[in-house]
C-alpha cells in the first residue's frame, strides 16, 4: 500500500485554525501549540491521505473536508445546517483545508463550552468516513483489541447482532442462547436504550461499547417494537458471548451445515462438519445443504476458504478496487470435501457480504442450487487500515464480482427457487410491520450502475426444524424433487 506523507496537508490544517506557529521561511518543520492537538492533527491527517489513497473511489478533497466540518458540529449538538459555508467543487485542496481549520478555530473560540480538541478531531474523523459509505468506519485503539478478541469467537456481551439507524441499534438476529434472545430481544426490535442513555445518532462502535461490560452486569434494555405503542425495557445480563460459527447435524440422509458467521474458524469447522456427516453416514450421504440465511458475513478469507472447500477449480471471487489495474482473483484448488454430492445453499434477506461471495461462486459454477429468498446485497470488501494511534479504519477498498461477472452490490444473489417461509400466525401481523432491510436502503450506499436495485427479502427462520418449509425443500430437492414456488419452471440457470 502506497501512504503518502501528511505533513503538507497537516500544516495547512493546523496553520488555518491558528494552532500551529509556521516558521517564515518555512523550513519543514511546525512548532506545536500543544503536544496533544497536535497529535490527532497527526491522526486526522493519516485519515485523509489513506481515505484518498485507498477508498474504492476517488474522494473530492472538498466533500470530505465538509463531511469533517459537518462531523465536528454533529459532535457539539449542534444542527449543521446554517453553519457551513459550502466549497465550490472548484475549490484549491488547499481551499478545502483552510476552511475546515477555520471552523475549528472559530468553535474553540465562541462555542459555550471549551470543547474538547481531541474529540472535535474523532468526530471530523467519523464525519469523512460516515459521508463515505455505511460501511466504512473509525475504529479507537480499544475498539480494534475489540474487534479482533471478536474474531476470534468469544467475548463479554448481550450477544445481538444489530445496524445502526437514526431511532438507535436496529436488532438483526439475536444470537441462539445468548443472554438477548433469553431476556426476550427479538429479531427487528430497535434498541433505543441502554440503561436510560439514548443510542440516537451513535455510531456502531459506539453503540457496541455500552453493550459489552463486565461478565454478570446488568444493563436494561428499551426497545421499539413493531405493533407496540409503548416502548418496552427488558433487563439483560452480560455473559461472555462464544460465537460457535457452525451448527450440524444429520437429516436422514442429507447433512444439514448452517454457518452462522465468517470468523477465522468457519472454514475449518465447515470441514469437521462434513467429516462428521461421512463418518454418520458413510456411503449413504445423499447430499448437503448449507444454510447461510441471516448470516451477515464476517472475514473474506473465510468465504474464499468456505467456497474452495466445495469447488474443484474456477475462480471463486474477483475484486476490484479504484483502478482498472487493481484487480485482484482468488481460484479454488483442486479437492471437494463434499466429493461432488448434490449441494443446496439456503439464502434470505440476511444472507449478507460474505454468505453472497459463497452463494455467488457455488451458483455460477453450478456447483450447488439456491432456494429462499433474494440475499441482502452487500457487494463491497472492507479493509481494516492501521493508523498512527494504532486504532484503524475500516474502509470500503473493493467490489467484488462472482466468477461470471456479476455484482451483488444493491441487488442481492437471487435464488433458483425463490420460497418464502411460511409465518405462524401469531407473527404476521407483528411481521408485517417490519420492512425488510437491504443494503439499496441504507443511506448513502455504493450504486451499481446499470443494475436495478432491490428491497429485501423475508428472513424469518422458524427454530424448529419441521416447520423450517425452506430447509425441507431443500432436503426434498436433493431427492428430485422440486420446491412448489412460482419459479420452478425456469429455475435451471443457463
Amino acid at each position: 500500500m502506497r501512504i503518502r506523507a501528511p505533513g503538507a496537508f497537516l500544516m495547512i490544517l493546523a496553520a488555518a485554525s491558528g494552532l500551529i506557529a509556521l516558521p517564515a521561511p518555512w523550513q519543514g518543520k511546525a512548532v506545536a501549540a500543544g503536544a496533544n492537538i497536535y497529535k490527532h492533527f497527526d491522526l486526522f491527517s493519516d485519515v485523509l491521505e489513506k481515505v484518498r489513497a485507498n477508498y474504492v473511489v476517488q474522494p473530492d478533497d472538498s466533500k470530505l473536508l465538509e463531511d469533517a466540518v459537518k462531523g465536528v458540529l454533529t459532535g457539539l449538538d449542534q444542527t449543521p445546517a446554517g453553519h457551513i459555508a459550502p466549497l465550490s467543487p472548484r475549490a484549491s485542496g488547499a481551499d478545502a483545508y483552510k476552511h475546515f481549520g477555520d471552523v475549528l478555530a472559530h468553535v474553540r473560540a465562541t462555542y459555550a463550552v471549551k470543547p474538547d480538541d481531541s474529540k472535535a478531531l474523532d468526530d471530523a474523523i467519523k464525519g469523512v468516513l460516515t459521508g463515505l459509505d455505511p460501511h466504512s468506519t473509525y475504529l479507537s485503539p480499544k475498539e480494534v483489541e475489540e474487534e479482533q478478541e471478536e474474531s476470534r469467537g468469544g467475548f463479554g456481551g448481550l450477544g445481538v447482532e444489530v445496524t445502526m439507524e437514526s431511532g438507535g441499534a436496529k436488532v438483526i438476529e439475536p444470537l441462539d442462547t445468548m443472554p438477548a434472545e433469553r431476556a426476550g430481544v427479538l429479531a427487528g426490535d430497535t434498541i433505543t436504550a441502554i440503561d436510560g442513555k439514548s443510542l440516537k445518532g451513535l455510531s456502531m462502535n459506539a453503540a457496541g461499547d455500552k453493550m459489552r461490560g463486565p461478565v454478570g452486569s446488568a444493563v436494561t434494555l428499551t426497545l421499539a417494537r413493531a405493533g407496540n405503542l409503548k416502548p418496552l425495557t427488558v433487563k439483560v445480563v452480560r455473559d461472555i458471548i462464544r460465537v460457535h460459527p457452525v451448527q450440524y447435524s444429520v437429516e436422514g440422509d442429507v447433512g444439514w451445515i448452517k454457518v452462522k458467521s465468517f470468523d477465522r474458524y468457519t472454514a475449518d469447522h465447515v470441514r469437521w462438519a462434513v467429516e462428521d456427516i461421512k463418518k454418520a453416514l458413510g456411503s449413504k450421504v445423499s447430499g448437503y445443504v448449507l444454510d447461510l440465511r441471516n448470516n451477515p458475513g464476517g472475514l473474506l478469507d473465510q468465504a474464499i476458504a468456505v467456497s474452495d472447500a466445495f469447488l474443484d477449480g474456477g475462480a471463486i471471487v474477483v475484486m476490484k478496487g479504484r483502478d482498472n489495474s487493481d484487480i485482484h482473483r482468488v481460484d479454488a484448488r483442486p479437492g471437494d470435501i463434499a466429493d461432488g454430492k448434490q449441494l443446496v445453499v439456503l439464502i434470505n434477506g440476511g444472507s449478507a457480504s460474505a454468505s453472497e461471495i459463497v452463494a455467488g461462486a457455488l451458483q455460477d459454477h453450478n456447483r450447488a442450487t439456491l432456494l429462499g429468498t433474494r440475499s441482502y446485497g452487500k457487494g463491497s470488501v472492507q479493509t481494516l487500515i492501521p493508523l498512527v494511534n494504532k486504532g484503524a479504519i475500516r474502509l470500503t477498498t473493493a467490489r467484488y464480482y462472482t466468477p461470471s461477472g456479476r455484482s451483488s452490490q444493491a441487488t442481492g444473489i437471487e435464488p433458483e427457487y425463490d420460497l418464502k417461509p411460511e409465518i405462524p400466525p401469531h407473527l404476521k401481523l407483528e411481521l408485517a410491520a417490519l420492512p425488510f432491510e437491504s443494503e439499496a436502503q441504507l443511506r448513502g450506499h455504493l450504486k451499481n450502475d446499470g443494475a436495478q436495485e432491490s428491497t429485501g427479502s423475508c428472513t424469518y427462520v422458524p427454530k424448529e426444524k419441521e416447520l423450517d418449509d425452506q430447509l425441507n425443500a431443500a432436503i426434498a430437492l436433493i431427492h428430485a424433487q422440486l420446491p412448489d414456488t412460482d419459479q420452478n419452471a425456469s429455475a435451471t440457470r443457463s
